[in-house]
């Protein structure tokens, strides 16, 4: 009776203790540790924000919702909009905007829209380890949906990027939904830069605001250099290893689904979840802007730390009231708003004069060094398929001089994605056959790693 008595307060304790635990979890402990951000590489989050809310509108001349001071965006400089009517299902609507004054061309993709089944069809269009993509696993339906895009708009961004000098960066930037689709993009047009008229991985970014997860922790990392995620404290989205198909059919009663994956995830160890390549993360660099403080009610003037972390990535569901609507994209721009303002006023407290040039190359080069130590550290935590800063860099050299065959998956993976693009002139180039080059199967025509992943693994 003593021992079985025994027996229940060690449980009772424990139970006692995870509840203790989980409840004072919040936000702000996931970057607790990291550096913070600095004005110049987070000026452009506020800004392209507005333009994601921007693809919302039917008439920017006449604009029935804006934020704040408004979108600040020229409408004449708008080149293209994109409804639901014509994307027939395939990918979010989206906007492509020539911002002359900041030299862009900005791609935004707008989040995910309830109400829409289309957008649910392209969600659920994926199983865990299903597709497997440029030495790791990506969401399948969120690809199809960057290859269609691709096809569709590849001419308009080449025009666009060779009439403008080849000088203006090119930005894909998406919220949500429009997030994944916007990474895998950014992931693309980094290994074929050169059908959009040779436009180097220097001049391309991407921006994923409250991040899907989407790709594996080996991608994550390696593209970290171009692809940038930003996070408002508590929000659910990159926090949820939950597959993104089983979250939003769960929409309805998602605080008792984040409660279930919480209690879950707390008896498998972080090395196990570390070891399995087919487990999505948010991709690249992360920001993280932090308004809220353990115990201290009301918002805070907003931090902005950044890092790019392999182990501990956003890995805790935390039970917050806040974790749903620090999701939104409104809520999202009003905070970075508030948090560029404070950065900026450090800059101008710090430095009263204009700061010289050598600042910000000493900066790129502080992010360099980052980017190369999260790969290391991923090397060190025997991450599936990760790759070796030498290694990565002896590949880009030789990623065009690599050919790989299509296997039956990927081919009907392609077909899908082309049913809706017009193939008008045989010289326009087809992005179905380009992506292939991401693929490679072995002799039994099974999808395997690419000789990228190979490389890196031996």
């Amino acid at each position: 009776m003593s021992v079985a008595c025994g027996f229940e307060c060690v449980v009772v304790l424990g139970c006692m203790r995870w509840v203790w635990k989980r409840c004072t979890y919040i936000g702000n402990d996931d970057s607790a540790t990291w550096p913070p951000a600095t004005y110049d590489e987070f000026e452009p989050i506020p800004r392209l924000c507005r333009t994601i809310l921007a693809v919302y509108e039917d008439d920017l001349h006449n604009p029935k919702f804006p934020p704040e001071g408004g979108y600040r965006l020229n409408p004449n400089w708008v080149v293209k909009r994109v409804a639901y009517r014509e994307t027939l299902g395939n990918a979010p609507p989206y906007l492509i905007y020539l911002d002359h004054e900041h030299h862009e061309i900005v791609v935004a993709i707008r989040g995910l829209n309830l109400v829409k089944e289309s957008d649910y069809k392209v969600l659920m269009d994926n199983k865990l380890g299903k597709q497997m993509f440029d030495g790791g696993y990506v969401h399948h339906g969120l690809l199809k949906a960057a290859i269609w895009m691709l096809n569709k708009e590849s001419d308009t961004l080449k025009r666009l990027w060779v009439e403008n000098g080849k000088s203006y960066r090119m930005i894909f930037v998406g919220h949500s939904l429009g997030s994944g689709v916007a990474s895998l993009l950014a992931i693309i047009v980094a290994n074929h830069g050169d059908r959009l008229g040779g436009i180097p991985r220097s001049l391309l970014r991407c921006y994923a605001v409250a991040p899907a997860r989407c790709m594996s922790l080996n991608l994550a990392v390696k593209y970290a250099d171009v692809i940038q995620s930003v996070v408002l404290q508590d929000d659910f989205l990159p926090r949820t290893p939950t597959p993104l198909e089983d979250i939003f059919k769960s929409v309805f009663c998602l605080p008792c689904l984040l409660f279930l994956v919480c209690l879950r995830d707390t008896f498998i160890p972080e090395g196990r979840k570390l070891r399995d390549p087919r487990r999505l993360y948010a991709p690249g660099r992360m920001y993280h802007v932090v308004e809220r403080r353990f115990c201290r009610c009301g918002r805070f003037p907003p931090d902005v730390r950044t890092a790019i972390p392999v182990d501990g990535r956003f890995e805790h569901i935390v039970l917050s009231c806040n974790a749903t609507s620090d999701h939104g994209i409104i809520w999202i721009q009003r905070e970075s708003e508030k948090a560029l303002a404070r950065l900026k006023e450090a800059t101008s407290a710090e430095a009263p004069t204009a700061p010289p040039p050598v600042q910000k190359i000493e900066r790129q080069h502080t992010l360099e060094k980052e980017h190369k130590k999260a790969l290391e550290r991923a090397v060190a935590l025997n991450i599936p398929h990760a790759v070796p800063t030498d290694t990565d860099e002896e590949l880009s050299v030789h990623k065009e001089e690599e050919s790989a065959r299509g296997v039956t998956e990927t081919a009907s993976l392609i077909e899908d994605a082309s049913t809706s693009t017009s193939h008008s002139t045989d010289a326009r180039t087809n992005w179905n056959d380009v992506v292939e080059k991401l693929f490679a199967q072995d002799e039994t025509g099974k999808l395997t790693l690419n000789k990228e992943a190979s490389c890196s693994t031996e």
